[in-house]
């Protein structure tokens, strides 16, 4: 992977020359804008490759160049001057490597198949695992956030219970004190009631006391011959009255 990378950053930079690919090394070596930018995801599977080891973005940068067998005339030069410089020596390790080397290839293409299938039912069951975490989460949250709006909306109706407590305590204190004005309405009302009622009784006794007085004094200052006197009127009275009655009956 670490190849394919170097390539595509080759293939940016053939056309700026030496002078490019110098300032792309000394773009990483300080902090830059660019450089707190996110780096792009891996893909999940790799490019493609031959000879199972060989990127192809190696041969599509030296096809311009090279033409088709440029490639493989590289390789081919490269390791003649390995071999004929005696940089790397084949000797009895070389055949060891190529033996194991085949066996490697054997099994990868005999049993990676399989192993790959394996890891990557395991992957799904791994990123299973990961997306119901999340979809757990992701409906705790939600329900937390419905939660959330149901106790704000609770709250704005707390206030509108605040108000009716407020204007019933208002009443209620508005009630008492109605209650207490009547009271001492009543109370200031019996209180001169009653007054009225003693004036009337003083004045009704005074006159009692009045008209006994003056009774007792009228009695006292008749004379005996008076008394006979209007007795006598008084009989007389009658007479003539009963006589009235006599002839309104006999008409």
């Amino acid at each position: 992977m670490l190849s394919r990378i170097v390539f595509v950053s080759a293939n940016a930079v053939k056309s700026s020359g030496p002078l490019g690919a110098g300032l792309v090394q000394l773009s990483h070596l300080h902090t830059s804008p660019n450089s707190q930018a996110p780096v792009p995801a891996l893909p999940e599977k790799g490019g493609k490759t031959r000879h199972g080891i060989i990127p192809e973005e190696l041969f599509q940068l030296l096809y311009p160049k090279t033409g088709v067998t440029g490639p493989y005339v590289l390789g081919a030069g490269l390791l003649t001057y390995i071999l004929s410089k005696e940089i790397y020596i084949i000797n009895h390790e070389t055949f060891a490597a190529a033996c194991m080397g085949t066996v490697i290839i054997y099994g990868v293409r005999k049993f990676g198949p399989d192993v790959a299938a394996f890891a990557d039912k395991l992957n799904e069951e791994k990123v299973q695992k990961a997306q119901e975490v999340k979809d757990l989460a992701m409906t705790s949250l939600a329900q937390a956030i419905q939660d959330e709006k149901k106790e704000q909306w609770r709250a704005e109706g707390r206030q509108m219970l605040f108000d009716a407590k407020r204007n019933n305590v208002a009443m209620l204190l508005e009630t008492n004190r109605r209650e207490r004005v009547h009271m001492v309405t009543n109370e200031v009302k019996k209180r001169l009631d009653y007054q009225i009622a003693l004036q009337t009784l003083h004045r009704r006794m005074e006159q009692e006391h009045m008209v006994n007085w003056v009774e007792k004094n009228v009695v006292t200052s008749i004379t005996p011959q008076q008394e006979k006197a209007s007795i006598a009127k008084c009989i007389t009275d009658l007479k003539v009255l009963a006589k009235v009655q006599q002839a309104k009956t006999a008409a």
